[in-house]
């Protein structure tokens, strides 16, 4: 599956797991199992507790994503 056939939502991290992998609660109240793009790991953008990020959820499989990007 592309990047472009990903549905973007907004979120909050609220856990940081081992292995790069971050809990996100969106603004509707699931919460995402998500990881770091490569993009993002590669110019070590650092993600901490309490960030507002964007995550690309796969429309079938709904409980995880790929952080794609960090507001400030």
């Amino acid at each position: 599956m592309a990047k472009d056939d990903l549905i973007q939502v907004e979120g909050k991290v609220t856990q940081v797991l081992a292995g790069g992998f971050y809990k996100v609660e969106t603004e509707t109240g699931h919460v995402i199992m998500a990881r770091i793009s490569g993009r993002m790991r590669s110019n070590q953008i650092r993600i901490v507790l309490g960030d507002r990020v964007t995550v690309g959820v796969s429309p079938h499989d709904p409980t995880k994503g790929l952080i794609t990007y960090r507001s400030k």
